[in-house]
């Protein structure tokens, strides 16, 4: 059952799903949700898990796809009350151990940092001092999602740095004109090979494609590059 509903962005909505049982998950699973119409047509899509269990609760975030059968649903018209059916978690290898001590890298494209921010918020409420590193790369400002949150999580989590990377429109007063994330935003914000960190990258696939290049061409070992990709 759906319990609450959340604005990220103006196109991004994190739900929150009421579970009869649930028995945990890692930052970076996801599960399959699904969806059956009154005539019996059933539509399944898998999302990321946002957020650590909270009880019986998990925490989605969906970014509408204007041509998507299941997106425009759940971003728009599911309502706290309706039944929502998920199966999970899934994934084994695109995860994050919170007794792992190597310092961790996170590059998001859009919608792909929502696993990433599993792993932030669930370093955060293990206790974990892992230094994490997050590079994110929207296309303006009012697509950060989790925005608010990573600015204060900036300020009060030790360890963990937060970048974003503006490809279309940058704020005010951003030294960094837009465009693509490059070479030199990688090195930057993130570390360096010699500290042998894990690499988590998620996002479209020529995104994810372009960044795991780019960080094996750097010096990084691609078996500590995980990858996830949709579209």
């Amino acid at each position: 059952m759906l319990a609450d509903r959340r604005v990220e962005t103006p196109s991004a909505v994190t739900l929150v799903i009421e579970l009869e049982a649930w028995n945990g998950h890692l930052g970076g699973q996801h599960v399959d949700v699904r969806l059956t119409a009154e005539d019996g047509y059933q539509a399944v899509r898998s999302y990321s898990l946002a957020a650590p269990p909270d009880d019986r609760r998990i925490a989605i975030t969906v970014q509408r796809d204007p041509d998507g059968e299941v997106s425009p649903y759940l971003a728009d018209e599911v309502a706290p009350g309706d039944a929502v059916e998920v199966r999970g978690p899934l994934g084994g290898w695109f995860v994050w151990h919170p007794e792992d001590r190597a310092p961790v890298q996170l590059v998001a494209g859009g919608s792909g940092i929502v696993p990433l921010m599993a792993m932030v918020r669930i370093r955060s409420q293990s206790g974990s001092r892992v230094p994490f590193r997050l590079l994110h790369s929207v296309r303006a400002p009012e697509d950060r999602i989790y925005g608010s949150e990573l600015q204060r999580r900036r300020s009060a989590d030790h360890g963990l740095d937060v970048t974003w990377v503006h490809t279309r429109t940058a704020p005010d007063g951003d030294p960094r004109p837009p465009g693509r994330i490059t070479a030199h935003d990688l090195v930057a914000h993130g570390w360096p090979p010699d500290f042998e960190p894990q690499v988590f990258v998620c996002g479209p696939t020529g995104f994810v494609e372009t960044v795991a290049a780019t960080l094996v061409e750097a010096g990084h070992d691609p078996s500590r590059i995980r990858t996830e990709r949709f579209g």
